[in-house]
């Protein structure tokens, strides 16, 4: 049985269907899940990273974890105790979703510090694991859908700096063959998509999957930075707006990682745009 924490999140949830549609057995679990929330067959069960031991009756029984880094609250996860309990349960493999910043913003509170923490402590879990590193998620344009929908206009900084955002699709297939496949063990994989995209190429993606044009408007880094401030930590907004507009050679590259793992190329933004489109009818 697989356990997967974040189930309503954009890869946990992908990578629910993945599993249940290769016939495995789940359990999805999240602070507020519900049935609703699942494909039929999967049970779901509510409980909270920041508490160990409300993991404990979840993950009874279950042979691999997928574990995301717990977000927002990731400054608060006990990351050793819920090892232990996972342990104690039977858990032999866990699968890490944490964050490429570990390696391209060691220095970061909020992308690099708190992030290698929690690796360290699935390092030295006694399990076997596996480690996923992705950068911008695809998913991230949601942000815009609201805007998209009331007004065909994407606000945006940085126009026309590109980066390799990774559709959090590809995240949940690599996950999926990390936790039912021989061979992944001790992996670190750097999850990225198949080229460079910028937001002003991404607004138009979305426009051509609605078949109607997508406006871009730029902001300043400092409209930008107001906006963000609104539901980020000062120190999450400007690590943000340093990876948007000044990235590192590291957070353009391409990595060869989704392809290695899943024998096929990585999917595109635009792809991403196709199949999420009534999020911005």
């Amino acid at each position: 049985m697989y356990v997967v924490t974040g189930a309503t999140g954009n890869v946990g949830r992908a990578l629910v269907g993945v599993l249940a549609a290769a016939g495995a057995e789940v359990t999805a679990t999240s602070r507020g899940i519900t049935a609703a929330d699942v494909p039929e067959g999967v049970r779901q069960r509510q409980a909270d990273l920041t508490d160990a031991e409300s993991l404990r009756p979840v993950l009874d029984g279950a042979e691999a974890l997928f574990l995301q880094n717990g977000g927002a609250v990731a400054h608060l996860l006990r990351t050793g105790e819920v090892l232990d309990v996972a342990k104690s349960a039977g858990v032999r493999r866990v699968v890490l979703l944490s964050s490429q910043g570990v390696a391209t913003r060691p220095g970061s509170a909020s992308h690099g510090l708190v992030a290698r923490a929690i690796e360290d402590a699935v390092r030295g879990s006694g399990l076997d694991w596996t480690i996923l590193r992705p950068g911008g998620f695809a998913s991230n344009a949601y942000a815009w859908a609201e805007s998209v929908r009331t007004g065909r206009t994407v606000a945006a900084p940085f126009g026309d700096v590109g980066l390799p955002v990774v559709d959090p699709d590809d995240i949940a297939g690599v996950a999926a063959a990390a936790l039912r496949e021989d061979g992944h063990a001790g992996e670190v994989y750097e999850l990225t998509g198949p080229a460079l995209v910028t937001p002003r190429q991404q607004a138009a993606a979305i426009g051509a999957a609605l078949g109607e044009p997508v406006r871009f408007v730029e902001l300043s880094r400092q409209e930008a930075a107001a906006g963000m401030a609104a539901f980020m930590p000062a120190d999450v907004v400007e690590t943000t707006l340093s990876i948007l507009g000044s990235p590192t050679p590291a957070e353009q590259r391409v990595g060869p990682d989704v392809e290695r793992v899943l024998g096929r190329a990585p999917g595109t933004f635009a792809e991403w745009a196709r199949r999420n489109a009534a999020a911005f009818r």
